[in-house]
């Protein structure tokens, strides 16, 4: 397997992350907090998991782009990795929580579903990229 269908699947992978971080977290800091020695920043945790999305997402779209010649994956991804981008940078105390929240999940579904669409596109057509 290429590394455009491995940068693919990892940014998958970690666009969910991001997702579950947002749904999940809050749930589990309230049932572990006596558990809990450590209190986890949010936005530093959004932070770290852009560092790391962006680049990958970035490479595996444009790999995608040139193999594949699909304009519309590339752009879906970037404005999904734009989305994520605005919610860290400017955070909850200028957007809010829910605001911060909502651009995250939406910015990692659409980075996932960008991600998604580019490995289903590799794998149907069959091509020598993914040899």
């Amino acid at each position: 397997m290429n590394t455009q269908l491995k940068t693919d699947k990892l940014s998958i992978i970690l666009s969910l992350a991001c997702v579950a971080h947002c749904l999940f977290m809050p749930s589990f800091l309230i049932l572990g907090s006596g558990f809990l020695a450590i209190s986890l920043d949010s936005e530093l945790i959004h932070k770290i998991l852009l560092i790391m999305v962006a680049p990958i997402s970035i490479y595996a779209l444009i790999s995608g782009y040139k193999n594949h010649k699909i304009f519309s994956y590339l752009y879906i991804g970037a404005s999904g990795l734009l989305f994520l981008t605005v919610a860290a940078i400017l955070g909850e105390g200028t957007l809010g929580e829910f605001y911060v929240k909502g651009l995250t999940l939406l910015g990692s579904s659409i980075v996932a579903y960008a991600h998604f669409k580019n490995y289903q596109t590799c794998r149907a057509l069959d091509c020598s990229c993914h040899e």
